[in-house]
């Protein structure tokens, strides 16, 4: 059994989905373990993991729009706001999603379904760089 680790480094522009999985997957394979457990852990509370539809670009923006509804900026409505008013609603969008994914690999290459991309979800508005921590293990 072998094991590697790793991190992505990604830099957001705005509040939205990006994608990472060619990232991932190049990753993946330069690690040579063709069968095993990838394991994915965002290292932030203002930010999430998702694995979703790479397809339509609809799919993403509708995503968008519906967690801006359900945790909307609304100065009153929190109590925490130490670093502005997105600061509570992204603590509530990664509460809802997740901050950690595990990925079958096979024949050296994450398993994902035709249309499955991997997302890194910015709940923050400003432009932030984040970290994905990444373990492999396998054979």
């Amino acid at each position: 059994m072998r094991q590697a680790s790793g991190e992505l480094r990604i830099e957001t522009r705005r509040q939205g989905l990006v994608e990472v999985t060619r990232e991932l997957v190049d990753w993946t394979v330069g690690q040579g373990i063709a069968t095993g457990l990838l394991t994915l852990f965002c290292r932030h509370t203002s930010a999430s993991l998702l694995i979703q539809e790479n397809a339509a670009r609809e799919v993403r923006t509708d995503l968008e729009a519906y967690f801006a509804r359900i945790a909307p900026e609304d100065p009153h409505a929190y109590a925490h706001d130490d670093e502005g008013p997105d600061d509570m609603p992204a603590h509530l969008r990664t509460a809802l999603t997740q901050v950690q994914l595990s990925i079958p690999v096979a024949d050296g290459l994450p398993v994902l379904g035709t249309w499955q991309g991997v997302y890194l979800f910015e709940h923050r508005r400003a432009p932030h760089r984040r970290n994905i921590a990444l373990h492999l293990i396998g054979e």
